[in-house]
């Protein structure tokens, strides 16, 4: 039966209030771990907008460091025994901020709280402010592509809470001000790089049908996906091919698809093997472009692909690669072209015209469904002409 970590923030008391205390019980779910403590909710102050230096300073000094240790102590507790990836920290977060404070009561008030946690967690983050924007910052040295970055003291810090004004702020009209508000334990950088899932209940996990036809042999697959995973990563900005091409299935959708795809693939060469992928790949999920589904570009993890009806070319790439990598683990490489991206691998011998990449050949696997169905070793045509760039190179550790 799966265990709940409780997590116990200690009763707060004050001296003007002896034997006294407003502390309530606040419970939520956190990727199947019931997160639980009690809190003071007249700590939080009652605030107008927070939206210049003088109102976030007064706030921030406010906050009597005392008065939250337990709260911070209890995160601290949590990513010590789960061991979160610093991403799906921020979204435990996030959950508790807004059970102290919600996001549609005082915006402003929520979003400190994010950063007051986040700061006392260790992680570098800023604050900025342009009339009754406020934005949210956090040290990163990694790329992102879809949300605002900017540069202090030679580091870079990127935006956490863009999406929250619908991506689109104009920064021509708007002069962001960073304010100097210093919390000394706060100097860690955050990555956005995801080495393992939380390990969600079973009984979060529902069965989605999936059927493609190979060599006139129809396949049926009943995968399990949890639909945290697209909460969880909704907000996930577009970042390097490496780091969201390598984001891990989850222990449940693993189980329930991997070893069946080796199964219906026994017997079968290598090459018999990466066709029946790359066709699963290319054939049981329809195509739409990023801009149709969610209004702008959004690279889906393996999972993620999974889990949504309609997916793109880069998503088919994440899930061939993720295929690919589980069951033969082969050398690959992400070929970016100005409107596709596709993908290749290397065999024993290349088929068709290979790709040559650090005197290396490479056979193009196409996983998106085109006008003519492309065997292993075919290249678009249209694509013949056009220049590309190698945006991501995997070597198997053995090899």
């Amino acid at each position: 039966m799966k265990k709940y970590t409780t997590i116990l923030i200690l009763l707060v008391t004050f001296a003007f209030r002896p034997n006294d205390t407003l502390a309530t019980p606040i419970q939520f779910d956190f990727c199947g771990e019931l997160i639980t403590f009690d809190f003071d909710r007249t700590l939080v102050p009652s605030t107008p907008v927070l939206s210049n230096e003088a109102s976030i300073t007064e706030f921030y000094q406010s906050l009597t460091s005392k008065d939250y240790d337990g709260l911070i102590n209890a995160l601290l507790a949590y990513k010590e025994k789960f061991k979160p990836d610093d991403w799906l920290y921020y979204q435990l977060i996030r959950k508790a901020a807004q059970q102290i404070s919600p996001k549609t009561d005082n915006y402003h008030r929520y979003t400190l709280y994010k950063w007051y946690f986040l700061c006392r967690s260790g992680y570098d983050a800023r604050l900025a402010t342009s009339g009754d924007y406020i934005l949210f910052y956090i040290r990163c040295e990694e790329n992102t592509y879809n949300i605002p970055n900017r540069t202090v003291n030679g580091n870079q810090y990127v935006c956490l809470n863009y999406h929250d004004y619908g991506n689109n702020i104009d920064f021509r009209l708007h002069k962001f001000d960073i304010l100097k508000l210093a919390v000394p334990e706060a100097s860690n950088s955050f990555s956005y790089k995801i080495t393992h899932l939380p390990e969600f209940k079973s009984s979060d996990y529902k069965e989605k049908d999936l059927r493609y036809t190979y060599n006139d042999n129809e396949y049926h697959y009943k995968i399990k996906l949890n639909t945290q995973i697209q909460s969880l990563f909704i907000n996930y900005p577009v970042v390097d091919y490496a780091l969201y091409l390598n984001i891990p299935l989850s222990r449940e959708t693993y189980y329930s698809l991997i070893p069946l795809l080796k199964k219906n693939m026994k017997g079968m060469n290598v090459k018999s093997g990466v066709d029946y992928l790359m066709r699963f790949t290319r054939y049981a999920f329809l195509f739409e472009p990023d801009a149709q589904v969610f209004g702008a570009e959004k690279r889906l993890s393996p999972e993620q692909t999974l889990l949504y009806d309609q997916s793109d070319c880069e998503d088919r790439v994440a899930l061939f690669y993720c295929l690919v990598k589980e069951i033969y683990d082969l050398p690959m490489i992400v070929l970016s072209y100005p409107k596709h991206v596709t993908i290749a691998v290397q065999f024993d011998k290349p088929y068709g015209k290979p790709i040559i990449y650090n005197g290396n050949k490479y056979s193009i696997c196409e996983p998106t469904p085109q006008k003519t169905d492309l065997r292993i070793g075919q290249l678009l045509p249209e694509l013949s002409r056009e220049a590309y760039e190698v945006t991501y190179v995997y070597n198997p550790s053995k090899k």
